[in-house]
């Protein structure tokens, strides 16, 4: 059985958007989002240059690889990372590689406090292909201006003005990553997924992927779900800092990518973070005293380092 997966229509207004996500939010914790919500030149050529990024040679990815131990931007090779270490689980790497850049991508960046140096670090852009770092920058801009949408309609679906998160969220950590699962010609160890079961750290991830399934999400019964793609759309998973904020009144469901289909695959994650001073604690709709929070406060950034950090194979 697939997940079936509500479809939030960000045109809408913003009291029917707050109730389909509450609903979303509460029973899955992913939904989707038309594609359409970025101009469509801006999504296909930020997608297009990840792809000949990844077809590029092994010496032009490895130009900007990860200078060093838990740097947090950069070209990841396969194998490098392994997202269950982050639930604790030891097990075989991903079998994936990957390129991430940081908020310098976009136009809000986080402020200028010594504690905030590690996320600041500089995205690392290779010479080739050309036109990769505008073409990503501009599609990184509109997946800003979709999460500011976002985050105003969950506020309204939480029962809080729809403004309350803005203060929060005006210098966001904000990452994003292209991912590159290679086609499987051998059959993988046992166990190997193509990505581990994780859940996400931030406040949500929007997702855009192509036509090859892998993509599963973890029922509370523990079944695993498949989600069906579906290129026309986005898939939107909420991270732990808004089950954080919500005392798990949303969810933050653990997924992964099963070794489902050998073809090649190709995702593109928008990591939507706080700001790094901001503090997450319960939102007071979502505790009283049959309800008391689960959740002491914590900084999001140091928080998100900690994290980040833990999925690197040999990392803490």
């Amino acid at each position: 059985m697939d997940a079936d997966l509500e479809v939030v229509d960000l045109e809408a207004p913003i009291e029917s958007q707050a109730a389909l996500l509450d609903r979303a939010c509460r029973e899955a914790g992913f939904f989707r989002i038309p594609l359409t919500c970025v101009s469509e030149d801006v999504a296909a050529e930020a997608w297009d240059l990840a792809t000949e990024f990844f077809a590029s040679s092994e010496a032009t990815k490895r130009s900007v690889e990860f200078p060093e131990p838990g740097y947090p931007y950069g070209y990841s090779p396969f194998r490098f990372e392994t997202l269950g270490a982050s639930l604790g689980q030891v097990g075989e790497p991903d079998l994936k590689e990957s390129f991430s850049v940081g908020p310098d991508t976009g136009e809000r960046i986080p402020g200028p406090g010594a504690e905030e140096a590690w996320v600041q670090s500089p995205s690392l852009w290779p010479e080739e292909p050309a036109g990769l770092e505008a073409a990503w920058s501009r599609y990184f801009r509109e997946l800003a201006g979709v999460a500011d949408r976002l985050m105003a309609a969950m506020a309204v679906a939480l029962d809080m003005p729809n403004d309350h998160f803005g203060p929060l969220i005006d210098r966001p950590i904000t990452s994003m990553r292209a991912i590159h699962y290679p086609r499987l010609r051998t059959a993988p160890a046992p166990g190997a997924l193509r990505a581990g079961a994780h859940s996400d750290y931030g406040t949500f991830t929007i997702l855009r992927t192509d036509d090859v399934a892998g993509l599963e999400i973890q029922a509370p019964d523990g079944e695993w779900l498949p989600v069906a793609p579906r290129p026309d759309t986005f898939v939107v998973n909420l991270g732990d800092s808004i089950a954080r904020w919500t005392n798990d009144r949303w969810r933050s469901t653990i997924h992964r990518v099963a070794v489902s289909d050998p073809a090649p695959r190709q995702s593109m994650a928008f990591f939507h973070m706080a700001n790094w001073d901001a503090t997450i604690e319960t939102l007071p709709t979502c505790v009283g005293p049959a309800r008391p929070s689960r959740y002491g406060p914590v900084q999001a950034g140091p928080w998100l380092m900690q994290k980040f950090q833990a999925t690197v194979v040999g990392g803490a």
